[in-house]
């Protein structure tokens, strides 16, 4: 597989494992047979933050999980071009720690599961 340009953002008081998350990524671009340079950024944030985007993108007042903006919103994603820049899947680390709780599961592999919806999102594949 050709490299893979992983940009992490995380909000300082939030404490995730880095190397999951990059982790998770590969494994989702690995399985879906991607093989050119590709970048793609990963941001956890908090409700404010997924609340702000929420309305700006989606009209919606409310918080939400996980948002994936494509950079190629509409374009065919296979097209050749040297780096595959996929866009941005953001994370709200609040509300993966309620999700969490409440499906008694382990915050990390919360936030995995969202990690590859998010690029799942951003490579047009949709549930």
């Amino acid at each position: 597989m050709a490299h893979t340009k992983i940009l992490l953002f995380v909000e300082s008081r939030y404490k995730v494992n880095r190397k999951r998350i990059k982790q998770a990524v590969l494994q989702i671009l690995a399985g879906q047979g991607l093989v050119q340079e590709t970048e793609i950024s990963i941001a956890i944030v908090g409700d404010r933050k997924m609340r702000e985007l929420n309305k700006k993108y989606r009209n919606l007042d409310k918080t939400s999980n996980v948002l994936s903006f494509p950079i190629t919103e509409g374009e065919d994603m296979r097209l050749p071009r040297e780096v595959l820049r996929l866009g941005d899947v953001v994370i709200s680390y609040p509300e993966v720690i309620r999700e969490a709780a409440a499906e008694n599961m382990l915050v990390d592999d919360r936030i995995d599961e969202l990690v590859s919806h998010g690029v799942l999102h951003l490579l047009g594949i949709h549930h």
